[in-house]
């Protein structure tokens, strides 16, 4: 898989529409894009970085857990 991801790959990437995406790195819960040239490109590893950072549902239980499945 390729590192650097155009908007729309990197709203794909993290399982997003580009809306939401767009809000997640205006509240700095994503990465900015880092420029080449003038190509706006989101570099995966950061991506995923912050992703590892989001928070977990809590599980009250296991049948709620499943439902998600």
């Amino acid at each position: 898989m390729k590192r650097g991801l155009n908007k729309k790959e990197a709203a794909d990437y993290i399982g997003v529409g580009s809306t939401k995406f767009f809000e997640l790195v205006k509240a700095k819960r994503m990465p900015v894009p880092r420029l080449l040239d003038k190509r706006v490109i989101w570099d995966r590893e950061e991506l995923d970085e912050f992703f590892d950072r989001l928070p977990r549902q809590a599980n009250d239980n296991e049948e709620e857990a499943s439902d998600w499945s």
